[in-house]
Parts: structure tokens; sequence; C-alpha cells
């Protein structure tokens, strides 16, 4: 008695399909679990056992091998119980499963159905298998419903689906939710309190999804600048929002009323997080899980204390700020999950705060100042394409009325505008915004006038600059000159690309 039904593994942030063959033959009892599978799957044999006698089902007496193909590719959680509780019935000939279906799910020793992770990838796989339905918790419904193109049902109980194979009672088709909430206004660009140039230069950076350090003393407003950035991001693609959405689905960090991301999102991890936590990984017999940076793609990773951050999570930044993605690799397997996000940072110009301040003194030695900043180093520094100084605030701009300044979705506006220009240009080539302009199109796309070219060569010379800060000086004009709607990029903008590099701010 042999049996063969779809379910669906994950690797990473995605999902292939998984051929569950149940064969039931003589022989002393025993139940056999091949295809390399994890503790968690090994363990199925007793969830489905028990699930199977509490459901009214007998138990087959005879040795049951199940395998799960492709045998040489590592199988992971309890999400099997359900597609092994089925194949044990179609084997034993108690249903008749639907061939062009996929089942996945944790069973409860009692036959309920547990929210898993990954319910939108696994949909999304199905769907490209050329599967016609999928059958998962209904918990995780609302969530894979938003692959288009595929049945999805969820059920509470394994003996819904099995009434639901056997037409006793249908069970109804999931429908996804609003994928796009309302922007939360609770934070707005209009609170806060002076900081005119500042505020413009976060502009610039969310037109063009660069890369910005925040330098000043405590209480300027750096924190909380930057936790209104999103507020002036514009909207997910429907690629973006999917990509970003199967991240979260995998890291287990959706619900059943939030299903799926309806914002960029924002990550702010402390400044004691470790390297691992930042790049993803977890047990070493496990596949790795995304991290931070991960969980930052197509948002915004806000490091608060910058220099305060351990070496090795530092220095981590590389491979993501550089290739938009991280390799994690394990005993159990590689991973590469995608990473590209706008990198905002913070920092104090001192461990105390207060040096170059105009009234408070710092107590910090010149030797203390100079270990604190050297605690960036020059290559992380260069992969930051704007360093701006934030200045304390004067008393009368404390003391002026809140409200007065201009609101987030007036400059939402202009840097939707502005990325609307650049992903037209650069449509040919797949590329959102002019930050992931690639070296050998940004002499191409991002070429000065001759005396914008006059400008930057000066500056070159003048601040020993890198062929990569050349690179993103260019790119930053590129996306100044977008924002005041300008075909070439000017020397004005090359000026005000300079002045946001802040080469001293720093250093």
């Amino acid at each position: 008695m042999v049996a063969s039904l779809n379910s669906l593994g994950l690797l990473g942030i995605d999902a292939y399909p998984v051929a569950v063959e149940t064969f039931i033959s003589g022989g002393l009892p025993s139940f056999d679990v091949v295809g390399l599978p994890d503790a968690a799957v090994r363990e199925s044999r007793e969830r489905v056992r028990a699930a199977m006698k509490n459901c009214g089902f007998g138990f087959p007496s005879g040795r049951i091998t199940v395998n799960l193909a492709p045998a040489d590719t590592k199988k992971e959680g309890a999400i099997y119980d359900l597609p092994i509780f089925l194949g044990l019935l179609a084997a034993g000939e108690d249903i008749r499963v639907q061939e062009d279906a996929a089942f996945v799910g944790e069973l409860s020793l009692t036959g309920e159905l547990r929210p898993m992770n990954g319910a939108l990838p696994m949909a999304l796989a199905a769907k490209a298998a050329g599967f016609k339905a999928i059958f998962l918790p209904v918990e995780n419904a609302s969530e894979a419903a938003y692959a288009d193109g595929i049945a999805v049902y969820g059920a509470r109980h394994a003996s819904e689906i099995i009434d639901h194979m056997r037409g006793v009672r249908h069970i109804s088709r999931a429908e996804p939710g609003e994928a796009y909430a309302v922007r939360d206004d609770a934070l707005d660009f209009a609170d806060v309190k002076g900081q005119a140039a500042t505020k413009r230069a976060l502009e610039v950076a969310a037109a063009g999804g660069h890369n910005i350090l925040l330098n000043g003393p405590p209480g300027s407003g750096k924190s909380m600048l930057a936790r209104r950035l999103p507020s002036i991001l514009p909207a997910m693609s429907r690629e973006e929002l999917f990509e970003s959405t199967k991240i979260h689905s995998v890291a287990g960090l959706l619900s059943d009323d939030r299903p799926i991301l309806s914002e960029r999102p924002f990550r702010s991890p402390h400044h004691t997080v470790s390297a691992a936590a930042l790049i993803g990984g977890g047990h070493s017999a496990s596949l790795p899980r995304p991290g931070e940076f991960s969980l930052a793609h197509n948002g915004v990773l806000f490091m608060d204390e910058f220099p305060e951050f351990d070496r090795r999570a530092l220095e981590s930044l590389r491979q993501p700020l550089e290739d938009g993605k991280v390799t994690i690799a394990r005993v159990a397997g590689t991973v590469t999950y995608p990473a590209r996000f706008m990198l905002v940072c913070a920092m104090n110009p001192c461990r105390c705060g207060w040096y170059g301040h105009p009234v408070r003194k710092c107590v910090c030695t010149e030797e203390q100042i100079r270990k604190y900043k050297s605690r960036l180093s020059g290559p992380i520094l260069d992969r930051i394409d704007m360093r701006i100084e934030v200045p304390a605030l004067a008393y009368d701009e404390l003391a002026a009325r809140s409200g007065d300044g201009e609101r987030s979705s007036d400059i939402r506006a202009r840097v939707e505008d502005a990325r609307g220009i650049a992903r037209e240009r650069m449509r040919a080539h797949g590329i959102e915004c002019n930050a992931q302009i690639p070296a050998p199109l940004v002499g191409e796309y991002c070429r000065p006038d001759a005396e914008g070219d006059a400008l930057i060569k000066s500056a070159f010379n003048r601040l020993g600059l890198t062929a990569r800060s050349y690179d993103r000086i260019l790119r930053l004009a590129r996306t100044v000159a977008d924002l005041d709607h300008s075909e070439g990029v000017r020397a004005v903008h090359i000026a005000e690309a300079l002045r946001y590099r802040g080469e001293e701010n720093v250093q």
C-alpha cells in the first residue's frame, strides 16, 4: 500500500516542492521517516500516531516507511505532520487525496493544526510547481492567499480536511486582506523643531536610498529624525512587498491580523547586539534564519550609538552595504538572504557627547576622542554616502511653536517624484533608486557637466577621496539633480553632494 502527496519545504526565504511518499507493508510494527529529516520531523511519528487515534482512525500495525523527496535536502520543522497523517490514511485507503494540492502544517495530539512560518513563500512555490491548491493552518491562510492563482484553504483541524476530501463538508477558500494599510501619522517631520539642513539631507537620502550618518550632541534630535524617516519613504512595490513579507514570514514575525507587511520595515537593534544576530544564523545543525540586516530589507536599519557597536558587528555591514545580501554558512547548509536597506546611523562627536558644543564643556581627552572615532573603520565610513553634522538647537528654535514645520506627506511627495524619475531612467536595468546604480553605469547616468567635473576633481585631490567615494558622490549628486528636476548633473548638485559627504565630521 503506497500513497504519495505533495508538501513543501523551506530553504532560506524560498520554498520547494517535497513529495511525501508513504508505504505500509507487512512485518513487525515500525515507523521510519527517511529523506534527511531533523529531530522535529522524526518526532512527527508520535504526533501523527496520537492524532490518528484521537480522530477515530486505527493506526496501521505493519511496517511504515515515509520518504521525503528530494532525499538529499535537509527537512526541518513539524510542517510535515499533516501530509504524513494524510499519507497514512491514503495508503490505508481511508481517503482519496487531491493529487494537485499541497499540504503543510503541524498537528497537535488531538489533530488540531498549529500555525507555522513561511506560509507565503510556500504558497508561491506551490503555484510555481503547478499545484492548484494548498491546505494549511487557518491562522496562515490570509497570508498565503496573497499568492494569486492558487486556491488556499485554511483548516483548524485535520478532520476538516478529511471531510473536504470526502465531500462531506467544504472548506471555504481563503481571501487576502488589505495589503496597504494607512500610514501611521503619529511620527511626522512637522513635530521636529529646527534642523532644516538635516531634514533636507534626510529628504535626499530617502529620494536616492542613500546611507546616512547623523553626528551631533545628545538632545539634538538625531533619533527623533531617524525614526521619522519611514514617513517620507515611498510605498513598496508589489515585488518589494512580497520579498519583505517572505523574510518576516520565515522569521515568524507575522500574525493572523497582520499577514503581510504594509509599510517598509524599520529595524533598530540595540548596540549590544551580536554580529550573528545582525547577519542571521541559529543552531549549527539547522538552516540559518534571517537576522536584522535581512529583516530591514527594502526598509531602514537604524543603528543608534553607532561607535558603541561591537567591531565584528560593524565590520559585518560590509557585504550588505556593497552587495545588498548576506550569505550565511552553517553545518546544515549555506543560505543567502536579501539585505538591501537604508542604513541610518547616529553618533555623538565624542564619548561624553559635548565635543565642539558652543556652551557645554567636553571632558574627554584628545586621546579619548581619537580612540572613540577610530572605532569606525575607513572602509565602513567609505560605504556611508552622507555624513551630516546635527547641531544643538538654539533656545529660539526650541521655544518655537510645534507643528509649524513641513509635514511628512509634503516631503514624501517630492521623494516619490524623484524616485519615479530615477526608476524611469533605469527601467532597462531594473534599478529602483540611485543608490543601487552599479559602478560601471555611474559614468553613463551620473556624469556631471564641465563645471561640476572640475569641482569634483578639485575635491578628489584635496580630500584624498577613494574610487568608491567618487562613485557615491556622483550617485548622490544624481539624486539632488532629480529632486531639482534637472536632466543633467550640474556643479550646484556636485557641491551639495560634497557637503553631505562631510569628510571632516567623523575623522
